[in-house]
């Protein structure tokens, strides 16, 4: 599709709503930073598509955005239509409420509401025999003036063929304004679903930065630069396998969660006698004294001047941990659950994030990949990278393990936990069995192997725990978030 580029020259002030200079600068850092309104901008049905764009960006992130008042130039008359039913929709002023002053999701938003546009513009041009034959008509004038142009100097095409094109435009915006009328439902059913897809994009994306702290998702957006916020979100928007890895991430996220916090509080251990007045903590002695009618006054007396007895709790040390390194196995029948697999380990990344732990992801089958993330720390274009690896191939266990005893001699720290996933079977020599499981005594490390539907036999000979699971989402596997 052809854009009528000479517009911006010839008639000024593109917008039909009240933006000023603020917001069409803003605009421009938006629309350079996303490849999704670049492409709409190319593929737009409608002449001055960006100026549309732009202007639906107005009306999801401005305060107070409104339709300019007085005369409209013939060009703008489509965008008007546009700009007038989609303000006008009863649900606007709710959608307003999840992107107003919010650069992610006004641009998300702007993005889903123009390909919806789109998607149904094209729609209504194939039910609409008029409508097509008018939109051909400015199409073909579109090309002529710019055949012009390039011939006789830019701005220089014929006056009459550009007054014939701004009659054609103004003609195809009472047609659309007529077809926005009859079809006012499937219009806003459609802007709709560009606010739900729009909220569903950055919840995604919430999940995929977000660690394993409640409310962590906008924090850790924050952290992130605008332009690989919007990248990120777009990857999610487009790709049915990062939408995936993200939601399977949000979940394992938030079991590997409780996990931690069960952990935590199943760390502390009773270690002796104390004074004080923590009732879960009392000793059953004095909660006798309690009961009883003669020394309940005396225990009511100490309990408030925190003098009961009561057991002396003392947490474990975890600072000062290794890295968690993660063997995961991308042998081809892996691939059924690639995006499982992925979820799985960012969410295991995030437990390395809180803990402030280095983290290895060592992917294997007959070869392997590495990726070290410091502290856990992933940035959007390695995500990117990690959704697009996937190994195939065969099975082999002392390829993967002998990279995990290299990071482990090369860490930081002494101690390290190892996640071994598989979901096949391999002999592994004994000579290499013995230097590794000697390593582990030296280094304390541990292995924690899940294998998925496949014969233990193997991974017992190097693990210090097996645990048999049908697939990631099998509670078996939880088993990793607790380490």
């Amino acid at each position: 599709m052809f854009l009528l580029e000479l517009a911006k020259a010839k008639s000024g002030n593109q917008s039909v709503l009240n933006t000023d200079a603020f917001d069409k600068r803003r605009f421009n850092e938006i629309y350079s930073m996303s490849q999704s309104l670049q492409k709409l901008k190319v593929e737009g049905e409608l002449p001055i598509f960006e100026p549309l764009l732009a202007d639906i960006w107005a009306s999801l992130y401005k305060m107070k955005p409104e339709l300019t008042e007085g005369d409209i130039p013939e060009d703008l008359q489509v965008n008007k239509s546009f700009m007038e039913k989609i303000m006008n929709d009863d649900s606007f002023e709710s959608y307003r409420k999840f992107t107003r002053l919010d650069d992610l999701s006004s641009a998300i938003g702007t993005v889903k509401f123009g390909e919806k546009t789109n998607d149904w513009l094209i729609d209504q041009k194939k039910k609409d025999e008029d409508l097509q034959n008018k939109m051909q008509e400015i199409q073909a004038m579109q090309r002529q003036l710019q055949k012009q142009d390039q011939q006789n100097g830019a701005g220089k095409g014929s006056k009459e063929l550009e007054e014939d094109l701004k009659d054609a435009m103004s003609d195809l915006g009472d047609q659309l304004q007529q077809t926005l009328q009859n079809n006012s439902h499937s219009f806003s059913e459609a802007m709709s679903q560009a606010m739900q897809e729009t909220k569903q994009t950055k919840d995604s994306l919430k999940s995929l930065l977000g660690g394993t702290s409640a409310g962590s998702g906008d924090a850790e957006l924050k952290k992130v630069p605008l332009r690989d916020q919007i990248s990120l979100a777009e990857k999610i928007a487009s790709n049915k396998q990062m939408k995936e890895i993200a939601d399977w991430a949000g979940r394992f996220k938030q079991i590997a969660r409780k996990k931690q916090k069960s952990k935590h509080s199943d760390s502390m251990e009773r270690s002796g006698v104390t004074l004080g007045n923590d009732i879960e903590r009392l000793l059953p002695m004095e909660l006798g004294l309690y009961t009883h009618p003669i020394t309940k006054n005396d225990f009511l007396r100490r309990f408030v001047e925190g003098q009961t007895m009561q057991y002396e709790q003392k947490g474990h040390e975890v600072l000062g941990k290794g890295p968690i390194v993660l063997c995961l196995d991308q042998s081809g029948s892996m691939h059924k659950l690639d995006t499982q697999s992925k979820g799985f380990t960012l969410a295991l990344m995030s437990i390395a994030r809180k803990q402030k732990r280095d983290f290895c992801l060592i992917l294997f089958s007959t070869r392997t990949k590495i990726f070290k993330y410091e502290r856990g720390k992933i940035k959007s274009s390695d995500m990117i990278n990690l959704a697009k690896t996937f190994l195939g191939g065969g099975t082999d266990f002392a390829l993967p393990l002998e990279r995990a005893m290299n990071v482990i001699n090369e860490s930081r720290f002494k101690q390290a936990d190892v996640v071994f996933v598989t979901d096949g079977e391999d002999r592994v020599k004994d000579s290499f069995l013995e230097v590794f499981n000697k390593k582990k005594k030296e280094k304390e490390f541990n292995v924690l192997s899940l294998t998925i539907g496949s014969n233990t036999r193997t991974v017992k000979q190097f693990s210090d725990k097996v645990v048999q699971v049908k697939d990631f989402d099998d509670a078996g596997s939880f088993t990793a978030f607790e380490i």
